[in-house]
């Protein structure tokens, strides 16, 4: 991904974001460049043919209340005229960048009723059964031998994913569907959503559960990169890599592509979903149980997200409209004959 290096923007600091996956993915398609300006003649002073300068030019922008009767939360609106038919010249949707369109998702997804006690107790049983002695062993210790295990057998061959995958793995769906920023920005933007969206929802039941890392248990393990400042369960990896997985499959389905496409698309992009989520086990970061969360979440954030009462390829019939008009933007840049209703 040389040709791409723009993608990365500001990967600096990225190990004090808390490692929780894809920190290092903040610029966007053509991000990252510097304009230089003269000092004794700044492009502001240039003049026009008629000898005006520049830097007195200005589009039409009126700021407008239309505030509704009765309404207990004013309407500010921003329009090219002074009046309530004039076109709007707000901040356009094709203008947010990936990472931030995201949180736009995220402030209608936490507005939803997502962490339900069926789903706290779905995650509560996987730790709970690892309590159970089966033949004198308890299942952490069944795990812990199994990491063990991991770091003398595999880690060796496997941590040029381990390195790759600690701070951001965006680049690795995206070179598994062969795109880049500039060529899918509108898929990029949904990688984005579910990556958020995943980091999030696995950081509030890591808050939760607050569960030790394995090499806090076993420091022999001694993980080759960072260990994270957070509790171990979900996998905040886990959860966002099958959430990509996830919404980028409903990208594919929603874009009507034919079943072979779906197919080797889809199932390559689960593949690569666990394999992220098992590098980190590999590296003494998580226990299998943190991944096996990790999906489970991942599952339930995606029902939540796609939830819809009308056609599938209406934004208006979205629960979280956000999402659902991502996820139709994205479709179409798979099948640019996509029909809309």
């Amino acid at each position: 991904m040389t040709g791409n290096t723009g993608n990365t923007g500001n990967t600096g600091n990225t190990g004090n974001t808390g490692n929780t996956g894809n920190a290092g993915i903040s610029g966007d398609s053509g991000g990252g460049w510097i304009l230089a300006d003269r000092a004794d003649f700044p492009f502001s002073l240039e003049v026009t043919g008629a000898g005006a300068q520049i830097g007195t030019l200005r589009r039409a922008v009126h700021i407008r209340d239309e505030t509704p009767g009765g309404s207990a939360r004013k309407v500010v609106a921003f329009r090219n005229a002074d009046a309530a038919g004039a076109a709007s010249v707000r901040f356009d949707d094709r203008n947010w960048a990936g990472r931030w369109y995201a949180f736009r998702v995220l402030k209608q997804f936490a507005g939803q009723t997502w962490n339900t006690p069926a789903l706290h107790n779905q995650l509560a049983d996987i730790l709970l059964a690892l309590a159970t002695p089966s033949g004198g062993t308890t299942g952490q210790a069944v795990e812990l031998d199994t990491l063990v295990a991991l770091a003398r057998d595999e880690r060796a061959a496997a941590m040029g994913e381990i390195l790759n995958q600690d701070v951001e793995f965006i680049t690795a769906f995206m070179e598994a569907l062969a795109m880049t920023p500039g060529s899918h920005p509108r898929t990029f933007r949904l990688i984005h959503i579910a990556s958020l969206i995943g980091s999030y929802a696995a950081l509030v039941f890591k808050d939760v559960f607050e569960r030790p890392r394995p090499s806090w248990e076993c420091p022999a393990l001694l993980p080759p990169v960072p260990v994270p400042g957070h509790s171990a369960f979900p996998s905040g990896h886990a959860t966002q890599a099958h959430l990509m997985a996830a919404c980028l499959s409903y990208a594919f389905e929603l874009a009507g592509l034919p079943a072979a496409d779906r197919t080797a698309l889809g199932e390559t992009l689960k593949a690569l979903a666990r394999r992220v989520a098992r590098n980190r086990e590999i590296a003494g970061l998580h226990y299998p149980s943190d991944s096996q969360a990790g999906e489970v979440l991942a599952t339930a954030v995606f029902a939540v997200l796609s939830a819809h009462t009308g056609t599938p390829l209406d934004p208006a019939s979205y629960t979280l409209r956000a999402f659902g008009d991502a996820a139709i933007k994205a479709a179409r840049e798979f099948n640019g004959q996509l029909v809309l209703p």
